[in-house]
């Protein structure tokens, strides 16, 4: 049970609103590193009951508070690091359709904590605008999303992903176990740098203790999570291509000079696209292209130029052009020897 701060004799209580109140905890936590229940209580003038509530409501605000145990038994309850408070944004309408046609890129987040996230922040901006204008913002992000296949379901992760949101937005070190394909489940001390989306999943990317480096983690492989009390800081030259590094996709390997010629019938599609940063692209009288870049993920390479059959020719290097022909013969052998494909 918590003990009642006693008010210094001949100190009158303050008389306001708790929307004054929470702008004076906010204030004293913007000017300092941190500060207790008590100090906040003794310095409000109200009960630690009163400040407990008021920090729940900060919270829920949207600040960025955290809270961290000290030595003496204490809670200091501080902002993150650079965090500074920012004015009400507002949105043109221009502004408005982009946020919804990003959102509508982003299905594969249903059932999370960020889609409750999105579902919140669009919820505000619905009640600052004319129901009419709502409808046609919501009409045009309809049009614009995309039909996904093999979309993936996160609704089992919710509760896992809130520890991992909570990690990431106040940098807590965890422990994770995680169960690679067709492997035994590790646990790893893990310092979570950042969220990645790519190709409608999501990983979570940052230090690994145990490899003493950068790791990629599937967060569909992710078990459990245990937010420790140990705070981490992300370096300053940290970047998210630090974790793919030269990775066509998102595997970092060996990187290899990769040449391929693709067909006059889809030579469009190659051009109309940036595939990768060091890409040369020449082409051919017949129509035919030829792309060029260095790149390493010899799997998503490969799951890459198989969406191109029969259009496409690998060139080099000579061990890519063997696994792509020896798993296309490999693929076309066990299509022809199973009886229930041969079948009219």
């Amino acid at each position: 049970m918590h003990k009642e701060v006693k008010r210094r004799p001949g100190k009158p209580a303050k008389k306001y609103s708790q929307a004054a109140r929470l702008h004076d905890v906010i204030r004293i936590l913007e000017a300092r590193y941190g500060a207790t229940v008590d100090e906040l209580a003794e310095e409000c003038g109200v009960t630690r009951r009163t400040i407990y509530r008021d920090l729940d409501a900060i919270r829920e605000a949207g600040y960025p508070l955290t809270s961290e145990p000290q030595d003496d038994g204490r809670t200091l309850y501080s902002f993150i690091t650079g965090y500074k408070k920012t004015p009400p944004i507002t949105f043109s309408l221009e502004e408005l359709m982009t946020l919804y046609l990003c959102r509508g890129q982003l299905g594969f987040l249903k059932g999370t904590p960020f889609q409750d996230d999105l579902d919140a922040i669009f919820g505000r901006i619905h009640s600052s605008l004319p129901p009419r204008s709502v409808a046609h913002l919501e009409r045009i992000a309809e049009t614009a999303s995309p039909k996904f296949q093999g979309e993936r379901d996160y609704a089992a992760k919710k509760e896992l992903l809130k520890e991992l949101r909570r990690a990431l937005l106040y940098q807590y070190r965890v422990d994770l176990s995680y169960t690679p394909a067709r492997r035994t489940t590790e646990v790893y001390r893990f310092d979570p740098y950042t969220l990645l989306f790519y190709d409608g999943a999501l990983y979570l990317g940052g230090y690994a203790h145990n490899r003493e480096a950068l790791r990629l983690f599937l967060v569909d492989r992710i078990e459990q999570v245990t937010v420790l009390d140990k705070r981490f800081e992300i370096p300053k030259d940290f970047s998210a291509a630090d974790l793919t590094g030269s990775a066509f996709g998102l595997i970092d390997e060996q990187q290899q000079t990769i040449k391929v010629r693709f067909g006059a019938e889809i030579g469009h599609l190659i051009r109309e696209r940036i595939w990768h940063p060091s890409q040369e692209l020449v082409e051919e009288d017949d129509g035919t292209l030829t792309l060029c870049f260095k790149a390493s993920g010899e799997k998503e390479i490969l799951a890459w130029l198989y969406s191109y059959l029969p259009h496409v020719q690998v060139l080099e290097p000579a061990g890519l052009r063997e696994v792509f022909y020896r798993s296309l013969r490999e693929g076309l052998s066990c299509s022809l020897s199973c009886p229930a494909l041969n079948q009219k």
